[in-house]
């Protein structure tokens, strides 16, 4: 991203680590722009950003199924099925090596 399209408030992602944020301020440093990010506080060069599209729904989404399946596991630990899968196993730990 060119420092011109960069402004304050903007949505952007930092794509290595998938970084997403609003820029709280913009500081040129020996020559190089670079963003500070509401969402860690650090700067990261202008050049490595991307606009973020959208709002964060996905994540969101993801963490409603994430949360959906621990409840499931833990159902099943809690209940008969995960005494009765212990007891057909010989507790034997078969390392294939």
């Amino acid at each position: 991203m060119l420092p011109e399209e960069i402004v304050q408030g903007m949505r952007v992602r930092y794509p290595r680590t998938g970084t997403s944020g609003t820029i709280l301020r913009i500081e040129n440093i020996r020559g190089d722009v670079f963003a500070e990010l509401d969402s860690t506080n650090l700067m990261y060069r202008v050049d490595q950003l991307i606009t973020a599209s959208g709002s964060d729904k996905a994540s969101v989404a993801i963490i409603e199924d994430a949360k959906k399946v621990i409840e499931r596991e833990m159902a099943f630990a809690a209940g008969n099925e995960m005494a009765e899968a212990l007891k057909n196993i010989d507790q034997s730990c078969e390392g294939g090596g």
